[in-house]
């Protein structure tokens, strides 16, 4: 019993590790440098992998959930991904309208697929239940950013970035009261205060 929850601890790690892109498709996306190339890509990607779900929920095929599972994760991952290489492409004043009409035309044909999945639930859903209902949040979420005004996303980009180092900032202010660092304090002549160098002597010994 021992062994066998050793060897689920180490097995932990690898699990989280799974990538959600093939070794081959990490290779397309470094060498795709312009953004609008590199949303096409992931459009592309995400479509296989809905058409991965689509083939597999029809066939009777022994360890099929767990694919299907596995398939709708990557898929809501690589949106992920898109928004990612979006709000960067913006924060750098990029024109990316080319990209994201193509994101945009994936996800209107992917979203129905997964929504005839929830309303029709297959015998095995339960077993990837969540991934698909994530799966179509995200969708219904990066087709509402893909299909927004461009100038108004890159808007609400630099809010989000200027507010969240806002917060950064907050955290990391001393507190009032806080000491300063060593270097900061001064006696009152100006000088920099030095700590005594420690000693065994009682108080008044020479």
């Amino acid at each position: 019993m021992k062994t066998l929850l050793w060897c689920l601890v180490l097995a932990a790690p690898l699990v989280a590790q799974r990538d959600y892109l093939t070794a081959d498709e990490i290779d397309q996306v470094r060498e795709a440098q312009e953004p609008n190339d590199r949303l096409k890509l992931y459009a592309k990607f995400a479509k296989q992998r809905i058409d991965l779900v689509h083939n597999l929920l029809g066939k009777e095929k022994a360890g099929r959930s767990l694919m299907i599972h596995d398939a709708l994760e990557d898929y809501s991952k690589i949106l992920d991904a898109i928004d990612d290489v979006t709000d960067d492409a913006l924060r750098h004043k990029k024109e990316i309208k080319i990209g994201l009409d193509a994101v945009a035309a994936v996800e209107k044909e992917t979203l129905p697929v997964l929504q005839k999945v929830q309303d029709s639930p297959p015998k095995d859903v339960s077993r990837y239940d969540f991934a698909l209902k994530q799966a179509i949040e995200t969708t219904q979420d990066s087709l509402s950013s893909a299909q927004e005004d461009v100038a108004q996303r890159g808007k609400e980009v630099e809010a989000r970035d200027a507010r969240e180092k806002k917060e950064l900032d907050e955290l990391t202010a001393p507190v009032d009261g806080e000491k300063k660092p060593a270097a900061d304090q001064k006696s009152d002549s100006g000088t920099p205060k030095t700590k005594k160098p420690p000693t065994l002597k009682r108080p008044g010994e020479q």
